[in-house]
């Protein structure tokens, strides 16, 4: 990062496009009233397409169906599910009716379920039956056993005392829970009306949305968006890949996650573009077959999703040509990555993205356009109408070069953690910037770089080391298919570098053999002191490295104890 103009580390994204000034259903409206016959949806594994004039359709009738529960604007509506055609349905639903969409996490487990419900007070939850190895309605039973007894809509049940309707996107629900398809036909012409009179009564800064924080650490919050928040974001993160109505975008990244939702789904109908999903779940070869035969021309997803799709033994089979652009996101993106996406997939104009739940969530992209060099060594630069500085430890602007902590304010900031003003006040300050506490660079022509996350900065001996410029070096080794380094505690230095590494099929490699690559490359600080060759890496199921779990399973086995007076 070139450094030395005496710039302080503050940039605006003054930008000539206007921010968008509807609610995600006026926006909506607008989109289908232009592209009533484009295709909107598809979802390969449940063999639906749908225009954008019969997604409406559908979208109305749900929106309908829960006015006629009784659902009131403001009322929050869990959706428990992986990605499905009624994923969408149920967004766009809420967002008319002027209910607040609460996300949660497909991965979850009963006291997880508990705490979420519990947190925002869902008065309806939308669920699957199952996904995997998750029995959706037998946890939800667990929690409520009444369930079983009740009406569908009179659920009293002691430890969700909020809770009224259970809706099971399944034509044979469980007793006690409402058929999806059965909302959408209980819609009368008196809740049509009152749609539309909702629908002209919402202010785009009416909370819409309630996304959890992955819990990388601690339990969950619950981010508070409003319309604007999300809609803007999506809209401008199209722009930046030169979005339009003509662009099939394959989505293999959950809809829970503001990847999905907002980055996707909102970036598409925002644009009259064609949301595709390959399956419920990520699985590389349905992504591959998925591009190849809906000629998608975009596709987003986390390193590690694009790490699978390139080492498919079947790769070289699926013709990709249709690809120009994408997303890579949701973790630091290694580089030797990036340049594989885009000499093997065909994706000259695939683009990083950077952000937080709290922003809504992109704060920082790249151009299309930009040299390939910056795209693969920089999350980009500002997104359009929002600002960053880099600070100190006590909260002055450093200097261009200098890392920090990444603060962001504009329109995108959270309205705050749902009923925790405490932890939202921890985060968000008195001028309404959001601490990210990401540690991150700004050169002099306003490209960014994440370094790390301030509590993953290993302090070696009184030198602070940053674990993702060594992984980023270890990513040169031919053998090396990803690798996460981290700190742990020693009794010397206060803490050493220790890696994780996974090799790619059929290579093998001995510790002393990666460090022999290192020596005389990097600093010998950095050097790692502690290797530990891998299978997998524990991870969120938005892909998010979980770096504490490897540092205290290493810490553990080889017996290390903190000791930082030594």
């Amino acid at each position: 990062m070139s450094s030395g103009t005496g710039l302080p580390s503050y940039v605006h994204g003054a930008h000539d496009v206007p921010l968008i000034g509807q609610t995600i259903g006026e926006n909506f409206d607008a989109t289908v009233a232009a592209h009533p016959d484009r295709e909107a949806l598809v979802v390969r594994s449940q063999g639906v397409r749908m225009t954008y004039r019969a997604l409406a359709a559908a979208v109305d009738d749900f929106a309908a169906g829960l006015l006629a529960l009784g659902l009131e604007p403001g009322d929050r509506i869990g959706i428990w599910s992986p990605n499905k055609a009624e994923w969408i349905v149920t967004m766009y639903a809420a967002a008319k009716a002027g209910l607040i969409l609460v996300n949660i996490n497909p991965a979850y487990r009963t006291s997880e379920l508990d705490y979420a419900l519990n947190l925002v007070g869902c008065r309806a939850l939308v669920t699957a039956t199952d996904f995997k190895t998750s029995d959706y309605v037998g946890m939800i039973n667990a929690l409520a056993p009444e369930l079983a007894a009740s009406q569908p809509g009179e659920l009293r049940a002691a430890r969700l005392p909020d809770l009224r309707h259970v809706i099971q996107i399944d034509d044979s629900p469980a007793p006690g829970c409402h058929a999806f398809a059965d909302i959408a036909r209980a819609g009368t012409n008196t809740t049509r009306a009152r749609l539309a009179e909702i629908g002209a009564r919402l202010q785009f800064d009416d909370p819409v949305n309630i996304q959890f924080t992955s819990g990388t650490t601690g339990s969950p919050k619950g981010a508070t968006l409003t319309h604007h928040n999300v809609l803007n974001n999506g809209y401008f993160v199209g722009e930046a890949i030169g979005m339009t109505a003509a662009d099939r975008l394959c989505i293999p990244v959950p809809m829970y996650h503001c990847f999905g939702m907002t980055m996707s789904a909102l970036a598409c109908t925002s644009h009259g573009a064609t949301m595709v999903f390959p399956g419920d779940g990520f699985d590389p070869l349905a992504v591959l077959q998925t591009v190849s035969e809906e000629r998608c021309t975009a596709l987003y997803g986390v390193p590690t999703m694009f790490i699978a799709e390139l080492d498919h033994p079947d790769f070289a089979s699926f013709d990709l040509t249709s690809l120009r652009t994408g997303i890579m996101a949701g973790s630091p993106c290694p580089i030797e990555v990036m340049r594989r996406v885009v000499d093997r997939m065909h994706m000259p104009e695939v683009t990083i993205a950077y952000g937080m739940t709290e922003t809504s969530p992109v704060s920082f992209q790249s151009a299309t356009d930009d040299p390939l060099e910056r795209r693969v060594s920089t999350v980009g630069r500002i997104h359009p109408h929002t600002e960053v500085k880099i600070v100190d430890t006590d909260g002055r602007i450093v200097p261009r070069g200098t890392p920090g902590e990444l603060c962001t304010r504009g329109y995108s900031v959270m309205r705050g953690y749902w009923g925790d003003p405490e932890r939202t006040a921890q985060v968000l300050d008195g001028a309404r910037w959001m601490h990210t506490g990401d540690m991150a660079v700004i050169d002099d022509e306003g490209y960014c770089n994440i370094v790390g996350r301030i509590k993953d900065m290993v302090i070696r001996g009184g030198e602070n080391v940053y674990p993702r410029e060594i992984e980023e070096f270890l990513y040169r080794h031919p053998k090396i298919t990803d690798v996460q380094v981290f700190g742990v505690p020693d009794r010397k230095y206060g803490e050493e570098i220790a890696a994780w590494v996974k090799l790619r099929p059929g290579e093998t490699m001995t510790e002393d053999e990666l460090r022999a690559f290192c020596q005389g490359q990097i600093a010998h600080y950095k050097v790692p002191r502690y290797v530990r060759f891998v299978d997998e890496f524990p991870m969120t199921i938005t892909g998010k490295m979980q770096k504490y779990l490897m540092r205290e399973q290493m810490a553990a086995a080889l017996g290390l104890v903190a000791d930082r007076t030594a």
